[in-house]
């Protein structure tokens, strides 16, 4: 078996995983490499595009099979299915690799895996594929972009058509990998030294010159700048959160939900080894990821530990001059590097994650001192989970908006930053989908009045 043919074959066992029993793609291609750590960087490279680029495409590759074969997608077996989707994705979008061995390869595997009656049928099916990949034209953004309808529906009631065209095209594009520097373990100019020692591609982000995309390398943990905890995995847009957070120097801080605990890191950074940051969540797997990344990175002003942040915790009552409520949400604002979290979510799961997240912060609210800082923030556009909470948040609470005008930077200027809150856009920046909003709590002043 040659090496890409074996590269096809662990792709499938992916794919099968994430596609037909549910698992989380980041998590199942991230165990594949691991554990195929011996492949060549271009073989790593190879599964990785190829497991993506299915997931990403799923409904405009089913839209093509559907056209190509008289049984439909939902009907077929699913490891052919299987075998179809990957093989399209080789056929439409991997122009370097030549379309008589995609279908080749796609009729061994299905003999491989004991389909020996259906490889005629694998055959037809690509055979027909290619012969027609010239003339498929897709109209309509369902299938123009691989994008479930109700979510294109869900955007468009709320931004222009241009602006919803803009975020479908931005999740499909390519993705560099987003470090933040930790400038309080080394300067800007040793990590870019290191980095560039190592041969990686190393670009300044345009919206924050301590946010650097990454491209050309090959394996993270590999690195020497994030060995040393001189870089962490941060997209720009969470890079903000610290900003907007402004801890000044002894702050007690509490992130109430902080796995990984990138946003947390960041604001021990921006700390300098003053205060303390105590960053919570609820498993203890989850704690040892962020603990893992303490030690990395070496900062001393941070503690992680266990904590339910449904459940109130009087010892922090009005403790914290800054809480970070980084809550659990949709995703949608992440579907360019989780594409299947756009098959997983519904508008059922939104509603319900926005009375998660104003439980959470019914209670986080209590832990801030008066004339502290509340910085809530989701990876989502959603404007039940993002706008809509500001407003119940100020209804309900004694806080005022934080005026973030020039907070980040030039790059970033939006009139809501005068009300306290951001929505950054796919396609109208280059980063995640992101939301984020501060608040301040109102110092409230008691008349004690005269004898």
């Amino acid at each position: 078996m040659t090496k890409a043919a074996d590269s096809r074959e662990i792709t499938l066992d992916i794919l099968l995983e994430i596609l037909e029993k549910g698992g989380y793609s980041h998590v199942i291609l991230g165990q594949a490499l691991e554990k195929y750590q011996y492949l060549e960087k271009q073989d790593r490279a190879f599964i990785t595009r190829l497991t993506e680029g299915t997931v990403e495409y799923r409904i405009t590759i089913d839209g093509i099979l559907n056209q190509c074969s008289k049984v439909k997608v939902g009907k077929m077996k699913p490891v052919i299915r299987t075998i179809l989707r990957l093989s399209v994705y080789q056929i439409m979008w991997m122009d370097r690799v030549p379309d008589s061995a995609v279908c080749n390869e796609a009729v061994k595997l299905a003999e491989k895996r004991k389909f020996h009656g259906l490889k005629g049928f694998v055959n037809g099916v690509l055979r027909s594929v290619v012969r027609q990949k010239a003339s498929f034209v897709f109209t309509d953004w369902e299938q123009k972009y691989s994008m479930p309808g109700w979510l294109i529906d869900h955007w468009r009631e709320r931004y222009p058509e241009p602006v919803t065209e803009a975020m479908l095209q931005a999740f499909l594009a390519d993705i560099p990998t987003t470090v933040r520097c930790n400038l309080d373990r080394a300067s800007q100019e040793e990590i870019l030294a290191s980095l560039k020692a190592q041969e990686v591609f190393v670009e300044v982000s345009p919206l924050a010159p301590d946010a650097l995309l990454l491209r050309s390398y090959d394996y993270l943990e590999g690195l020497t700048a994030f060995q040393k905890g001189w870089i962490q995995v941060q997209d720009v847009s969470s890079g903000f959160v610290g900003k907007i957070a402004d801890p000044q120097p002894g702050a007690r801080v509490l992130d109430v939900c902080g796995a990984p605990g990138g946003k947390s890191l960041h604001l021990a950074d921006l700390l300098k080894g003053t205060g303390m940051v105590t960053v919570r969540d609820l498993t203890e797997k989850k704690v040892r990821m962020i603990e893992e990344n303490i030690r990395r990175t070496g900062f001393t002003n941070i503690q992680a530990e266990v904590w339910d942040a449904l459940v109130f915790d009087p010892a922090w009552t009005e403790q914290a001059d800054l809480v970070l409520a980084d809550l659990p949400c949709s995703g949608l604002g992440i579907i360019g590097k989780k594409p299947d979290i756009k098959y997983r979510m519904t508008a059922e799961k939104i509603t319900e994650l926005a009375a998660l997240q104003r439980a959470v912060l019914t209670v986080a609210a209590r832990y801030v001192k008066p004339g502290g800082r509340l910085v809530y923030s989701t990876c989502t556009v959603s404007h039940q989970e993002n706008e809509d909470q500001v407003a119940w948040f100020l209804a309900q609470f004694p806080f005022r908006p934080a005026d973030l005008t020039g907070m980040l930077g030039p790059a970033v200027k939006e009139e809501s930053m005068k009300q306290g809150y951001l929505q950054l856009l796919p396609g109208q920046y280059p980063c995640d989908g992101f939301f984020l909003a501060a608040f301040e709590k109102i110092k409230t002043e008691v008349d004690h009045g005269t004898d």
